[in-house]
């Protein structure tokens, strides 16, 4: 019986030691894949393209534009309400392209379980 366990030992710790090689790769290409998003955007408009915000691909906001007319309005109440609505879909939006990227390196992992995302 002491030979079986030791087979069974050595095969664990293989087993161990390529799922600490994978999880060390995933790492890496998460680490790429957060910097590659930095450098692209999303923009989301609301308000009939009134207000305008862009996200990064990480979900910060970059920028946010206002059409003056929107400004002339003096509706401060509304206009609040507009970028709130542009920040919270730029966002969603970089959100779909954060997981996106990631599905795209969980497809190609041997994984019997999902990933969160």
């Amino acid at each position: 019986m002491p030979g079986l366990w030791a087979g069974n030992s050595f095969r664990l710790m293989a087993d161990l030691s390529n799922l600490l090689q994978l999880s060390q790769q995933m790492q890496g290409r998460i680490s790429e894949i957060q910097a590659q998003l930095a450098g692209q955007t999303v923009t989301a408009a609301a308000g009939g393209d009134m207000v305008r915000a862009t996200a990064d691909g990480r979900g910060q906001i970059r920028a946010i534009w206002i059409a003056p007319e929107a400004v002339a309005q003096g509706d401060v109440e509304m206009l609040e309400d507009l970028v709130l609505a542009a920040v919270a879909e730029a966002q969603k939006r970089a959100a779909e392209l954060y997981q996106a990227e990631v599905r795209k390196l969980a497809s190609g992992l041997p994984f019997p379980f999902q990933l969160p995302l």
